[in-house]
């Protein structure tokens, strides 16, 4: 149950890191536009998923109390 809230947790972190790439333009260096909108939407569909497999894990784990 703890791993499906942490992985909660980790999706909005990803979503956090995405927008942080998006308007920074800024990922361990320096990064062109052309690499930082793409890498930045990336990482914030990846968030959405784990937000997402998180909790329909959650809802399951709940059904089946």
């Amino acid at each position: 149950m703890m791993f499906n809230w942490l992985s909660l947790v980790t999706g909005l972190f990803y979503i956090v890191l995405g927008i942080v790439v998006i308007v920074y333009k800024f990922f361990l260096t320096v990064l062109e536009p052309a690499v930082a909108y793409p890498l930045g939407a990336v990482l914030i569909l990846y968030g959405l998923f784990r937000i997402y497999r998180a909790v329909s894990r959650i809802k399951d784990s709940g059904n089946e109390k």
